[in-house]
């Protein structure tokens, strides 16, 4: 599968793009970057930050929206994902990776005429990033593959301060629309199918407590979340919104 990521790069996002980069049967082709869980500038960070620890190979990362198309809504999701997206991780390194020169929307447009009907779209936070594509090209939903977003509650059940709406898509509902009234066909993985498969508490632990450098780092990004899920919601086991979307995928 040939993939493109397009993440706001908070915890579960690490994990999700963790995920891929193991996958043998994964190609990811790109990486574009959008405000969400934290300010882009953290978003980038971020990403190289996981892409230097699994040593990956080089990957274009792009820049994208640094705020929603209708600012106004979006706020940082720091009770969950810490001031830097990342629970506040205290061990970052410098990197040699740099951002491509085009804008993601852009460069997302460029891919699917490269490519037409190859590529996959993964939308792991607010959609953006897609809704300019789609404006800045009409015939761009029909020439990816498969478009995938972590996004919607289509129950009603949300996780922001308007209780009835998802994170990404409150962040930003204009471009949502714009997404789905575009593509022709897309998978929905919603907030309730991820409050419906957590990983169960015993589980989570053990798999954090490996020793691994990848063990060690979601053991330290995770800490906060954990917390959060633990003491806050009170929910049976670890919430994996991006995983879930990402093996879905």
């Amino acid at each position: 599968m040939r993939l493109i990521i397009d993440t706001d790069a908070g915890v579960d996002d690490a994990q999700a793009i963790m995920m891929a980069l193991r996958h043998p049967g994964v190609q990811i082709e790109a990486i574009t970057t959008v405000t969400g869980n934290v300010h882009l500038d953290w978003v980038i960070r971020n990403v190289f930050t996981v892409l230097d620890l699994m040593h990956a190979p080089h990957i274009p990362v792009y820049r994208g929206a640094d705020q929603p198309l209708i600012p106004g809504y979006w706020q940082p999701e720091v009770r969950v994902h810490g001031e830097d997206g990342l629970g506040n991780y205290q061990h970052r390194v410098p990197t040699d990776r740099r951002l491509e020169s085009e804008a993601a929307a852009v460069a997302l447009v460029r891919m699917a005429n490269e490519a037409p009907g190859q590529l996959t779209l993964l939308a792991l936070g607010p959609q953006t990033n897609i809704a300019l594509a789609c404006k800045l090209d009409p015939e761009f939903p029909r020439k990816i593959a498969h478009f995938v977003f972590m996004g919607g509650a289509y129950s009603a059940m949300g996780n922001t301060k308007n209780v009835s709406a998802e994170f990404n898509i409150f962040c930003d509902p204009e471009a949502a629309l714009i997404a789905l009234e575009s593509f022709p066909l897309s998978t929905m993985v919603s907030w309730e199918a991820t409050v419906r498969h957590p990983i169960a508490w015993q589980d989570f632990d053990a798999l954090t407590a490996t020793q691994t450098a990848a063990g060690k780092f979601l053991h330290e990004i995770t800490l906060q979340t954990t917390s959060f899920l633990r003491q806050i919601r009170q929910v049976p086991g670890f919430l994996l919104p991006d995983p879930l979307a990402m093996a879905v995928t």
